[in-house]
């Protein structure tokens, strides 16, 4: 499995998912460092991808 790479900056990561996926909140896109098996679990909830796409998702971005 990729590992959750969050780089650059997260307000532009953040920002790309919420248009993309306008379910998702601001309180769903809460990022803590250490906390992204919470993020991912909360955004597999809403969008129905699995963990693996979300993480290619957001690396890519």
């Amino acid at each position: 499995m990729d590992k959750l790479e969050i780089k650059g900056n997260w307000e532009i990561i953040k920002g790309n998912l919420k248009q993309k996926y306008s379910e998702l909140t601001d309180d769903d896109l809460t990022f803590a460092e250490g906390k992204e098996e919470e993020l991912l679990g909360k955004l597999q909830k809403k969008t129905g991808k699995t963990k693996e796409q979300l993480i290619d998702e957001i690396n890519k971005i």
